[in-house]
């Protein structure tokens, strides 16, 4: 096979490619930095989310990053790991943090696909979607403990709490 050959079999198997397409046909901004790496912007309810997408090709997997529009004052990250903790303790997959630069909450999830021949449209698709789910589930309880004085405990019961018809 000619290098030629093998580096489109590489790009076809490029899970950022696929996510370009989906990101594309969302009609969100994005930014193809290289063939490794890929960041958009997806609005939501509560704020846009900035989504990261980074694919290692020597260990077949892709790491995912879904971070909020709202940064943590370091004097309230203490009650906020707590609340990671227990919001953590509800997800089935992914699991949310602090970015240690910035402050900013993120939900964060990686997929191996080795021996994949790629992955999936249809797997991709609800990788977003899970992340941009738990993201604006999640986000309430975020701004009542960071704003509204709430202990980690009281605010993530507020906001889990399932609404049934509209007033």
């Amino acid at each position: 096979m000619s290098g030629l050959q093998l580096r489109e079999l590489e790009r076809a198997t490029n899970p950022l490619d696929v996510l370009e397409q989906i990101v594309s046909a969302n009609e969100w901004a994005f930014d193809r930095r290289s063939d490794s790496e890929m960041a958009a912007e997806a609005p939501g309810k509560w704020c846009d989310y900035g989504l990261h997408f980074s694919w290692s090709h020597e260990i077949s997997a892709m790491s995912f990053t879904c971070a909020f529009d709202l940064k943590v004052p370091a004097e309230a990250r203490t009650k906020l790991f707590e609340l990671l903790a227990l919001a953590n303790d509800k997800l089935w997959i992914g699991h949310f943090g602090i970015d240690s630069e910035d402050g900013v909450p993120v939900f964060r999830h990686s997929v191996l696909l080795r021996g994949a021949p790629g992955a999936s449209a249809e797997s991709l698709e609800d990788m977003v979607d899970i992340a941009l789910t738990e993201c604006e589930r999640f986000f309430p309880a975020f701004q009542f403990v960071l704003w509204g004085g709430k202990a980690p405990a009281e605010a993530l019961q507020a906001a889990m709490l399932d609404c049934v018809g509209e007033a």
